[in-house]
């Protein structure tokens, strides 16, 4: 909002409670069960902005009467109340405007996380176990509940990519800052001369989407079958219980191994899907919002990072807010409530800043 103009903000705010008031009253509506839950969900989202609204206008008032009786003549304790409304105005306009950013939509879902192996070969594939595992504890220790999805794994022990769900309420607005290139720095095991080798990984973090969601017209899909594979090749399966779905449209494809039953694996490879086609639909309405966007994950090029995982000094910098936890203690362990705290905080005051513009 340019300007700054607060009265403007809370005349909007004070209007469309209004007639969210009076269409929850009519009769008409109440008949009609979405419209109905749609005007009840975002009647409820406005509620908080409305009570500061309430505040502030009762604060301005205060304001206004004290400055009248102050022009008829000085008075202490008048000059006493216009200085507290005065201050309770000023707290009141940065609230207001931090209680009218939109939520993102996606918050409330739980998330499907991909992880890759990338540039570094086996290290890489070795941090992206790693990483697989600091999510899992960060995931357990907020009480969401992980189920592996689809894992494959490299000779050496490691992880060349893997799918796994966080499921319960709001694992999105917490999870959806990990995604991007994570960096590691590091002597690995096999490291003889004591080198430090920088790898990457990258993780997609997609909020997953309920079949309402996404419409999949069966035409538009391509079903293929075949016997799933472990490490090396070797046959793990004797029947074609593997599934690989493309979205002719999009061309995405997805691949499930996991479940000795078909069935099993296709499901899941629909979830998957279904997931991507909802990011794949966010994505395309923010680029037409937003003339630059920045990749979600980005190629998993070195020189791409969110995060930075350097083991020799015990240190994880995520360079998107330049925010440093300890490694071992914290990272590692998946105590990585500080960052998602301050990278929320930043998420909130870009959109504010975004908001101030217009």
């Amino acid at each position: 909002m340019k300007g700054g103009d607060i009265a403007s903000l809370v005349g909007q705010i004070e209007r469309t409670h209004a007639e969210l008031t009076d269409a929850l009253a009519d009769p008409a509506v109440a008949g009609d069960r979405a419209r109905f839950a749609d005007l009840t969900r975002r009647f409820s989202a406005l509620e908080p902005a409305h009570a500061l609204a309430v505040r502030w206008r009762d604060a301005s008032a205060r304001v206004g009467e004290a400055t009248e009786l102050l022009a008829e003549g000085e008075d202490e304790d008048v000059r006493g109340l216009l200085r507290e409304a005065e201050a309770e105005v000023a707290e009141l306009e940065p609230a207001i405007r931090e209680a009218m950013i939109e939520p993102d939509p996606n918050d409330d879902r739980g998330v499907i996380v991909e992880v890759r192996a990338a540039a570094g070969g086996d290290e890489a594939a070795l941090f992206a176990r790693d990483l697989m595992e600091v999510e899992r504890r960060y995931a357990e220790s907020r009480g969401f509940r992980v189920e592996l999805l689809a894992l494959s794994e490299s000779e050496a022990g490691g992880v060349r990519e893997a799918t796994f769900a966080i499921k319960g309420r709001g694992a999105y607005s917490v999870f959806k800052f990990e995604g991007g290139v994570h960096r590691v720095q590091r002597v690995p095991a096999t490291e003889s001369q004591g080198r430090i080798h920088t790898s990457t990984a990258t993780l997609a973090v997609l909020p997953e989407a309920e079949e309402v969601d996404v419409q999949i017209a069966p035409g538009d899909l391509r079903v293929d079958v075949y016997r799933s594979s472990g490490p090396g090749g070797q046959s793990v399966n004797t029947t074609d219980s593997a599934v690989r779905i493309t979205h002719v449209p999009t061309g995405i494809v997805v691949s499930m191994q996991d479940e000795k039953s078909q069935l099993q694996n296709k499901e899941r490879a629909m979830r998957v899907l279904r997931a991507r086609l909802l990011e794949r639909a966010r994505a395309e309405q923010e680029q037409e919002l937003r003339a630059t966007r920045r990749s979600h994950v980005g190629t998993g090029e070195r020189s791409e990072k969110v995060r930075t995982y350097n083991y020799p000094q015990n240190r994880v910098t995520d360079h998107r807010i330049g925010v440093n936890l300890a490694l071992k203690e914290q990272v590692l362990q998946g105590q990585l409530g500080p960052l998602t705290e301050a990278l929320q905080s930043d998420e909130r005051r870009r959109r504010l800043e975004e908001q101030a513009g217009g």
